[in-house]
């Protein structure tokens, strides 16, 4: 967990204060993005290192993770926001385009699979934690795993936070953060 802090925190830091290289609209749209709340959501992953975990507890562990996948996809279309913009499958509501950092998890997902961002071994990887974070709505019955397979995907988040950033357009390789 403690590779992921400093990850989000590194990423947060270079991303957060972009303009000067970033495109004008790029680095407007990450200077406004709570990149900060990457990092806290990162720190709160602690919380969930639980002996015995009660149901609560798991949803609410699914529901961290799944914000810190959906802010690190929104982090990677926000780099490259005049692209996203350009493109013809991006998202409109009423013909105005819809930016990255208000898309949901579904949108990214459908977006990313469309333009073929990631390798295909991420989408079930998203997907699952997808649905254990949707337990958040607690009135229907849904299956939320247990603390195993909890575990195993924070393990999996550091990867694909390495993925995306590996992705990220630096201005220089000293930039990049290594985490």
């Amino acid at each position: 967990m403690d590779r992921i802090i400093s990850g989000n925190t590194q990423l947060a830091s270079f991303w957060g204060n972009s303009h000067g290289w970033a495109p004008q609209e790029a680095a407007d749209l990450m200077s406004k993005s709570r990149l900060d709340w990457q990092i806290e959501l990162s720190k709160t992953l602690k919380l969930w290192d639980f002996k015995e975990a009660e149901h609560g507890q798991l949803i609410l562990a699914w529901a961290n993770l799944g914000a810190l996948i959906e802010g690190t996809l929104k982090l990677f279309l926000a780099a490259y926001y005049l692209d996203y913009v350009k493109d013809a499958e991006n998202f409109k509501i009423k013909g105005k385009i819809v930016d990255p950092d208000s898309l949901a998890l579904e949108k990214l997902k459908q977006f990313y699979r469309k333009r073929e961002l990631l390798n295909d071994i991420w989408f079930p990887y998203i997907d699952l934690v997808q649905q254990r974070r949707n337990a958040i709505h607690a009135f229907k019955d849904r299956p939320i795993g247990n603390k195993v397979e909890f575990e195993e995907c924070v393990h999996r988040y550091l990867d694909l936070m390495t993925t995306i950033n590996g992705m990220l357009p630096y201005p220089d390789k000293s930039y990049e953060p290594l985490f």
